[in-house]
């Protein structure tokens, strides 16, 4: 029983870009996964300004070091 060997090729992952309804889907998911109704204003207020901020300014991809910014 021989199994031929297939060549391991990379896999490339896609890209995908978020839009609108992408992130209010993520951010009622952070918000609903709290009980804290202060901490769901907080966290609300919070991504609201990130995203206010992020969209100002013109970025290629959302990553770590951009969201440390």
């Amino acid at each position: 029983m021989n199994k031929k060997s297939r060549p391991r090729t990379k896999r490339t992952t896609t890209r995908s870009v978020l839009r609108l309804p992408d992130l209010e889907h993520a951010k009622a998911a952070v918000l609903d996964s709290l009980t804290s109704r202060d901490a769901q204003r907080g966290y609300r207020h919070a991504i609201d300004e990130f995203v206010d901020w992020y969209c100002s300014e013109p970025r290629l991809a959302l990553n770590r070091i951009v969201v440390l910014r």
